[in-house]
């Protein structure tokens, strides 16, 4: 692989779902893409897959265990030598309600989700001042609003906004840092072949969102490619919901 005169991302989280979707786009797009996971059957599978748009590469981590990123970011820099784009996507959820919700659990879903994405930043920052990067995160609606039993989600999606916001200052002016906030992707048809299952999902359930539909994976991986290109190079630190409007709509029972 040789993708000096290009432009190189890593993706954490990138074997499934969003993160799969955000890779599939960015290969499109030129990129030389590393995908990041903890789920070894699923990165194989998905760099595969993927091979046929471009240089692809698995590196198999846990974005909440510090060697782990720093393996991935050293092993990232032999192969590519530069780095352009991070996308922090990684995330996993323990939802129960809070009597029952262990501290190991708590620490668990905070180390993927928020921590992932500070150690990842930490050990890539280098090569995005180098090249004038941009990083993407990958929040939640979550971090606005709740359902019930989601406080360990909930918790890490918020710090991820908070996160974004002063890497942005910190970072500034050579990497710019935004975030996206997702609400309701069917990523169901994006998980790796053994775990995929059809998402019921109802004309009721599309038609209460504005645009008349529940999200796509595609979706969020476009906004990421936006945020990632010389077109939002005047946007850094903010937090951009993308969910149908939902968040947006008055819901009296």
């Amino acid at each position: 692989m040789n993708a000096n005169l290009r432009k190189v991302a890593i993706i954490s989280g990138g074997a499934q779902g969003i993160g799969k979707a955000t890779a599939r786009r960015l290969l499109r797009d030129d990129f030389a893409v590393v995908i990041a996971d903890h789920d070894e059957e699923a990165g194989r599978e998905t760099e595969t897959e993927l091979q046929v748009l471009g240089d692809v590469l698995f590196i198999q981590a846990d974005v909440g265990n510090e060697d782990d990123v720093g393996r991935l970011a050293a092993q990232s820099a032999r192969t590519f030598g530069r780095l352009d784009a991070l996308v922090n996507n990684a995330g996993i959820s323990a939802n129960k309600p809070v009597e029952q919700l262990t501290l190991e659990e708590w620490n668990r879903v905070l180390a993927t989700n928020l921590t992932g994405a500070f150690l990842c930043v930490k050990h890539t920052a280098d090569r995005l001042r180098a090249t004038r990067g941009a990083i993407v995160n990958i929040a939640s609606t979550r971090a606005l609003q709740s359902e019930r039993h989601t406080e360990a989600y909930s918790a890490s999606k918020g710090g991820i906004v908070a996160l974004t916001h002063a890497l942005a200052v910190s970072l500034a002016p050579e990497v710019r840092v935004n975030c996206i906030s997702p609400g309701w992707i069917d990523s169901s048809q994006w998980k790796k072949r053994s775990g995929r299952k059809p998402q019921p999902i109802s004309t009721a359930d599309h038609e209460q969102h504005p645009v008349g539909r529940v999200g796509q994976p595609e979706d969020i991986a476009d906004m990421v490619a936006y945020l990632l290109s010389v077109q939002a190079g005047f946007i850094t630190g903010q937090n951009f919901v993308v969910d149908g409007g939902m968040t947006r709509k008055m819901i009296y029972i």
